[in-house]
This record gives C-alpha cells, structure tokens and sequence, in this order.
C-alpha cells in the first residue's frame, strides 16, 4: 500500500510539473518559425521605417526572420484588431503607437479594449515634438506665445497635421494645461503644414522633430519648445515646453504588444530581445538618424503606460471635443 501510495505521490507531481517543464521547452525554442509584426500604417511613414529597422535587429536576436506586414485604416484600429484577433502563440505581433491610446477615447464603438485585449511587451522608441514657428512670428518663448494668446483671446492660429496624431492633439493640451484660447489649423499632412510655416501662411504650429529639424538648422524655422520631458540632444539649447507649463509631456511612440493570453514566456523573451537591441550603438544610431529616440520599459511598466496615456489623451479628446475624421 505504501509503495502504491508514493507512486501516485510521484505521478502526481510529475504531472503538476509537466505543464511548467512544457512552458520552459516553449518559451527556449521560440520561435522555431518567422514572426509577424503588424503595423497600422501604411508602408513608407516614419513608424513603418521604425517597425522595419526593429524587426530587421529583433530578428537578428531571435534568430528567425520578423516579417513586417502593413494593416493600415482608421488610425492603426485594423492592425490592432488584426493581431487582437491572431493565435496568442507569440508569431504575431503588433507594432503598437500612441494613437492606439488615443483612439480608445476617439472612437467611441471599437470591438476590442486595448489595454484589456493586448499583452504588453516593450516599448521601443519616442517620437519626439517641437512647438516650431515662422523667424517672424513675433513670441520668441513658450511664455510669450502663452502671454499673446492670453492677450487676445481666439485670434492665434496654430498648426498641426490631421486629427488624432499627437502634434494634432498637442495644440489642445497646450489650450487646457495652459488656460488659452488658440485657432486650431489642422493640416491633412505633415509635410503641408511645414511648407506654410515657411511660407508665412500659418506662424506657428506643432510637428515631428524629423521633418523640421533640417529648417532648424538652416535658420528657416525657430524651436520654441520641444514636448518632451527633457531636452533634445538633438535640440540641446531649445527648452521643454513642460519647464514653462509644469507637467506638460507629450510624445508620440511606439512598443510591441501581442495578443493577450500570450505565454508569460514568450512575453519576457520578446521583451529581452528588445532590451539588447535598445542597446546596441548602431541601432540607437539609426533611430537618432530618424530623428528619434530609443524608449526602453519592460512588460509592466508599458502596460501601465498605455493606461496612462490612455487617460491623459482621453481628456484631451473630451476636452477638445474630438471625432474621428
């Protein structure tokens, strides 16, 4: 009887302890086949060119090919509901980017939470903004833009690209955090609202470090303040927006995420591939070439701040009362 007794003991445990060793089995040889990376933008655009740098490194570290696949409409919903929708196996992942925050908020019927349907994996990069002016527009600071808005009410005019990008929405967190009255003058792409900032039609406006750095240097178009958190090094002498508007941050970035239920396994692996390429010269090396930064947090930490930028943008857009376009 005893010995029957300790062999269903040792069956028993044998048996608790297969699922983990099958886990452990996975999780080392994943992946034995290539990796989807969706995107929710159409192929060229500057996260595009971002996923694809990414997955050329990722691949290298997992040691099979990441093959990027372009899922674009409404604001990167498709390619979210794409992967939201895939096997959580870990061959599918998604190439996630602020929007994604924004449009939880900005749409009001999506099928999905994507927080709630999503596994956080890494964050990759930052896309850093620049409130960008006219060398004639007459402010010279963050405070005196604020000071001349405060002084005449609804008569400033302020640029940016299309609905829900971050620059777009820039223009009414600046409204809200600083208590002003701005004409919003929202451009259907970057690249036109540039051109009339240095053609004097618009005076001031919010975009991409990448497509006004170049105008910068040239002395074409002035920096008032950059949106990140610090300084630039690219731009070391132009202040943050926030030392003139405590609080003040916004970003664009982008993070891989995978469908939710993903094995913890494959999640730490992704995520430990993504820390030794985020430290790798010549990877931080194109990404500054783009005109953007390297943004390193693990699984937690990006969970967290998807829900944070969910909030943050959520009241921006039921401040400004924003609708999809």
């Amino acid at each position: 009887m005893k010995l029957a007794r300790r062999t269903f003991l040792q069956s028993a445990a044998m048996a608790a302890a297969l699922p983990l060793s099958l886990r452990f089995a996975r999780a080392q040889s994943y992946p034995t086949h290539p990796v989807r990376l969706i995107v929710g933008f159409p192929a060229g655009g500057q996260v595009d060119i971002i996923a694809r740098i990414t997955a050329q490194w990722l691949g290298q570290q997992l040691g099979q090919t990441v093959v990027v696949e372009n899922k674009p409409g409404a604001g990167g919903n498709l390619g979210a509901q794409a992967v939201i929708n895939a096997p959580p196996d870990g061959y599918t992942l998604f190439f996630a980017a602020s929007s994604n925050a924004v449009n939880t908020t900005l749409f009001a019927h999506l099928p999905y939470d994507f927080v709630r349907d999503t596994a956080a994996i890494a964050t990759v990069n930052t896309i850093p903004l620049v409130l960008e002016a006219n060398p004639s527009f007459a402010p010279k600071t963050v405070a005196e833009l604020i000071a001349a808005a405060k002084a005449k009410p609804g008569t400033m005019n302020v640029g940016s690209p299309s609905a829900g990008t971050p620059p777009y929405l820039c223009v009414d967190l600046l409204n809200m955090m600083a208590g002003i009255k701005t004409v919003h003058v929202p451009y259907f792409g970057e690249n036109q609202m540039v051109t009339d900032l240095l053609g004097g039609q618009v005076l001031v406006g919010f975009g991409g470090i990448s497509s006004g750095i170049g105008h910068f240097k040239a002395g074409k178009l002035r920096a008032l303040g950059v949106t990140t958190a610090a300084r630039l090094e690219q731009l070391p002498d132009v202040p943050t927006i926030g030392e003139t508007v405590p609080g003040f941050t916004a970003s664009g970035w982008n993070g891989i995420v995978a469908p939710k239920n993903t094995p913890q396994e494959i999640i730490d692996k992704v995520a430990g591939a993504v820390r030794i390429i985020q430290a790798d010269p010549e990877f931080k090396a194109r990404l500054t070439a783009l005109g953007v930064s390297e943004f390193a947090m693990g699984p937690a930490d990006f969970r967290k701040f998807i829900v944070s930028e969910t909030a943050k943008w959520g009241k921006v857009v039921k401040f400004a009362g924003l609708k999809p376009q």
